[in-house]
């Protein structure tokens, strides 16, 4: 079998004498000045003078990242210090590797790099400048406790202050952040001056919430606190006390919100005397008596204290009249039951005492009109009549029958025994418990009367035959004295 023969690869020819390698060529000359000026743009401005692209694009890309982070999520003191430390680093940098090369001097390189710098540092320094202006007007708005102000001065910052001034965009953060929260409290102090404690104790929480995590905005703080104390007394009195029962009630917490206790005592009382007023008119008896008690009960010895107490007594008099008349409604047979008091009626004495009449009314109805009345602000008695009874024996009569003629049957005549109760409206105090008798006349000729069967014989016992005057008498011992 043959084999293919492979070729056999020519020998190199040999260097010539007196060959050597091309060296690589001599770094191009730089102006140091010129680069470290054109770095000092924070551009990167002096690597690219140097031709040095990448580093040029890396270090660029670094200080724009840096930029970012102070712009954005990092605006603190130490990222400025470690933007100035780099902007230092690229100056050294550039000039350092300039003078590795052959210095030389380029003027027009110098002049472009020395304008950009100066375009950059007199931009960042505009910006410095302005930044503290807003600042010193941010401040004296904050002196002032004037939220409008600061907020309109913050209107003027911008991406180029956040860049220049980090720190000052996290101080106005942080006082837009207040001002919105004291914006929120100041709402809230409002819808509580229509009554509304869950309102009010928001409103007083905002402000202690910014006291306590935004320092440096007291003012402001207390811009809020004195707008809603001055808003005292609310439209309503009933409102105003709702306010300053809170604000007296409130804990202490030894800041500046503590001052809002110090407006109680001068709205409170009258306050609660027209709130107390205010629910008379609505006939809320007893929650307008609680409101002139609480007048008493807080401020003794006040000017409004007599009219305090006129109004409990008003109020106390319409409560026991209200339940009275409830009592009488209907059978009146409750208030027989459960006799209450009404203080304004006349007290029980000589004359005529009239008499709202309640429980059985056969004869109670007969009496008098004068002697009576439907109207417990008139009456001086509730007389509670029961069911009539046999009262004493007044005589015995014999009569006959039509079944028996010849067998007289005694009948007895009694007095009309009825149970009779009254009670002095004034007091609730039972003043008469007695049974009173109606006399009236016996034995007449012929007595009428029922039985099962026809023409049988009479009943043992019956009434006497009273008139109106015996009923009149009989009652009027206690009625007309």
């Amino acid at each position: 079998m043959d084999y293919p023969t492979l070729p056999v690869p020519e020998p190199a020819p040999a260097p010539e004498p007196g060959w050597a390698p091309e060296p690589p060529p001599p770094p191009r000359p730089q102006d140091p000045l010129a680069v470290a000026l054109g770095n000092a743009s924070l551009l990167s401005v002096g690597y690219f003078l140097m031709r040095r692209v990448r580093l040029g694009v890396i270090t660029l890309l670094i200080t724009l990242a840096l930029v970012a982070a102070q712009a954005g999520t990092v605006r603190e003191t130490w990222l400025e210090f470690t933007l100035l430390g780099w902007w230092l680093l690229l100056v050294w940098h550039g000039w350092f590797l300039a003078r590795r090369a052959e210095p030389v001097v380029r003027k027009g390189q110098r002049l472009w790099a020395l304008a950009t710098a100066l375009v950059v540092l007199l931009v960042v320094g505009f910006l410095r400048f302005d930044a503290a202006g807003i600042e010193r007007e941010v401040t004296a708005a904050k002196e002032r406790g004037d939220c409008g102000q600061a907020l309109s001065a913050l209107d003027q910052v911008g991406f180029g202050h956040r860049v220049a001034d980090a720190p000052l965009t996290v101080r106005g953060e942080q006082t837009a952040d207040a001002c919105q929260r004291l914006r929120r409290s100041a709402d809230k102090l409002t819808a509580a001056l229509t009554g509304n404690t869950e309102a009010l104790k928001a409103g007083f929480d905002e402000l202690a919430n910014v006291l306590a995590n935004l320092p440096g905005h007291e003012k402001m703080t207390d811009t809020v606190l004195n707008a809603f104390l001055g808003s005292l007394p609310a439209k309503s009195p009933c409102h105003t006390v709702v306010v300053t029962t809170w604000l007296r009630q409130r804990q202490a917490t030894k800041n500046t919100l503590d001052r809002a206790a110090e407006v109680v005592d001068k709205h409170a009382p009258l306050a609660l005397a027209e709130c107390g007023d205010l629910i008379m008119d609505g006939k809320q008896w007893a929650q307008a008596k609680a409101q002139y008690q609480q007048l008493i009960d807080q401020y003794p010895g006040h000017e409004l204290t007599g009219r305090a107490e006129e109004g409990v007594r008003k109020a106390t008099l319409a409560i026991e009249l209200d339940n009275v008349r409830g009592l009488l409604r209907g059978s009146k047979s409750a208030y027989c039951a459960s006799p209450a008091q009404y203080s304004a009626a006349p007290p029980y004495g000589k004359g005529t005492n009239r008499a709202i009449m309640a429980g059985e009314g056969e004869y109670t109805g007969r009496l008098p009109g004068e002697w009576k009345t439907e109207d417990p602000t008139q009456a001086v008695l509730v007389v509670c009549a029961g069911r009539k009874e046999y009262g004493a024996m007044v005589r015995s009569c014999l009569y006959q029958n039509k079944m028996l003629p010849r067998v007289p049957h005694s009948v007895a005549f009694h007095k009309i025994a009825i149970p009779v109760r009254a009670y002095e409206l004034r007091t609730g105090k039972r003043v008469v418990d007695a049974k009173v008798e109606v006399g009236g006349s016996v034995c007449p000729r012929v007595l009428h009367y029922r039985t099962i069967f026809n023409d049988g014989p009479p009943p043992s016992q019956v009434y006497v035959t009273e008139s109106d005057k015996e009923v009149h008498d009989a009652f009027g011992w206690f009625i007309n004295q």
